[in-house]
């Protein structure tokens, strides 16, 4: 019995120290989550470190469609920061749009894509849909808007 205790101790001391892997290249830390809603507190300095999202646009109008149909749109961006940026929420405004952040930091310098995509089934006339995307940046939110006419028949 003691030394089956002697064992079982050894084993989860093992097994503890596998869940302690220090970080891979190009896994974020603990530094790449800056808290956006105290960033009026940070110097200049500390500002300058933080991730920048810039999107290539931040609307995009779906023109005339016909209801029922579902309709993509991808809105880029590009981190022109200086350290990882991580998004961490994207929520639209209503059921009838869904969106898609990446899943992974995003690095200074790289880009990315947000997948928006909104059913008009149910909509009628001119519809503005707007999602609200969540970073660790400053500010803290940005908001994306889609636009459509949607109407019965082409």
């Amino acid at each position: 019995m003691k030394k089956l205790t002697i064992l079982l101790t050894i084993a989860a001391m093992f097994i503890a120290g596998c869940h302690n892997k220090p970080a891979k290249e190009g896994d974020f830390t603990v530094e790449d989550v800056h808290i956006p809603q105290t960033a009026d507190g940070l110097s200049a300095k500390e500002m300058e470190k933080m991730p920048v999202i810039s999107f290539e646009k931040t609307t995009y109008d779906f023109g005339d469609v016909v209801e029922g149909e579902r309709l993509t749109y991808n809105f880029k961006f590009k981190n022109t920061g200086k350290s990882n940026l991580i998004i961490y929420s994207s929520e639209a405004t209503c059921g009838c749009t869904t969106s898609q952040p990446p899943k992974a930091p995003v690095r200074p310098g790289e880009s990315g894509e947000i997948t928006v995509t909104f059913d008009s089934k149910g909509q009628k006339g001119k519809v503005q849909k707007r999602i609200l995307v969540g970073a660790n940046t400053y500010p803290a939110e940005t908001i994306l808007t889609i636009t459509a006419n949607v109407s019965s028949s082409k």
